[in-house]
C-alpha cells in the first residue's frame, strides 16, 4: 500500500503535535520549577494546536487529501496536545498549590479518559454531526485557562479543588452528553445549527475580549451548559413522543 506521509493536512497535523509537545514540556518544566516557570505558556500552545487541529480538517476538505493515515495521525496528535498536556498542567497546578503525596496521580484521569474519548470517536458513526462527551480540545483549553487565571491571581484553587476539576473533566470526556459541533457546513443563518454556532462564537469572543484568556474556561463552561440543556431537552421530547 502506497502511503503519502507529507500531504498538506498531515503537515498541519504534525504542527499540532509539535505545539502540543512543547506545551507538555512547558508544563513539566513548571512541575520541576514551580516557583520560576509560569503555567501561561501551555494555554497559548494549546490554542495554537486547536487552531491547527481545525485547519487540518479544512485543508483535507479543500484539497481532497483524505486518508486513513491522516485520521490516525490526527488522533495521535490530539492525544498529546489535548490529553497529555492538560493532565500535566493539572499536576503542575497541584504542586504549585502545595499538594503533597501521590494524590497528583488523580490528574492522570484526564489523559486516560482522553484516550478513551478519542478511540471511541474514531469508531463511532454517531459523531459525524455532533459529539458525545466533551471534545478533548475544549477540555484542554478549559484547564489551560484555569491555570492562566490562577497564575494571574484571579482566584486561588486548593489542591483538593484541582483534583476535583480533574475528576469532573475526566467524566465529561466520556459522558453521554451530546455536544454541538462548531464545524460549519455552509454559512447560512437560516440553519438552526448555524444560528447556535454564530451566537456561541459571538458570546465567546465578547467574554475573551472583556475577560482575557483567563476567562476562556467560562466559554467552555457555557458550551457544556448549552450542550447539557440540549441533551436534556431532546430527552424530554423523546419521552413526550413515547407517551403519545
Amino acid at each position: 500500500m502506497k502511503v503519502k506521509y507529507f500531504t498538506l493536512p498531515n503537515i498541519i497535523t504534525l504542527g499540532n503535535l509539535a505545539c502540543g509537545t512543547m506545551a507538555a514540556l512547558c508544563a513539566v518544566s513548571s512541575i520541576w520549577s514551580p516557583e520560576t516557570v509560569s503555567l501561561k505558556a501551555p494555554l497559548l500552545l494549546i490554542l495554537l494546536s486547536a487552531l491547527l487541529d481545525f485547519c487540518d480538517g479544512l485543508a483535507a476538505r479543500l484539497t481532497g487529501q483524505y486518508s486513513a493515515l491522516g485520521v490516525q495521525l490526527d488522533s495521535l496528535a490530539d492525544m498529546v496536545s489535548f490529553g497529555l498536556t492538560p493532565s500535566l498542567v493539572l499536576v503542575a497546578m497541584f504542586e504549585k498549590a502545595g499538594g503533597v503525596g501521590a494524590w497528583w496521580l488523580i490528574a492522570l484521569a484526564v489523559v486516560l479518559c482522553s484516550a478513551l474519548r478519542l478511540a471511541r470517536f474514531n469508531i463511532d458513526e454517531e459523531q459525524k454531526e455532533e459529539f458525545i462527551g466533551l471534545p478533548t480540545p475544549a477540555c484542554a483549553i478549559a484547564i489551560g485557562s484555569l491555570a492562566w487565571a490562577v497564575e494571574e491571581g484571579v482566584f486561588v484553587l486548593s489542591p483538593s479543588v484541582i483534583l476535583a476539576v480533574a475528576i469532573v473533566f475526566a467524566w465529561l470526556l466520556i459522558s453521554p452528553i451530546r455536544m454541538f459541533s462548531l464545524k460549519f457546513k455552509g454559512f447560512s443563518l437560516k440553519t438552526p445549527a448555524n444560528k447556535l454556532r454564530y451566537v456561541f462564537l459571538l458570546v465567546a469572543a465578547v467574554v475573551v475580549i472583556v475577560g482575557g484568556l483567563s476567562a476562556a474556561w467560562a466559554v467552555i463552561l457555557l458550551y457544556i451548559l448549552i450542550s447539557l440543556i440540549r441533551t436534556l431537552t431532546a430527552g424530554c421530547h423523546c419521552c413526550c413522543r413515547r407517551e403519545k
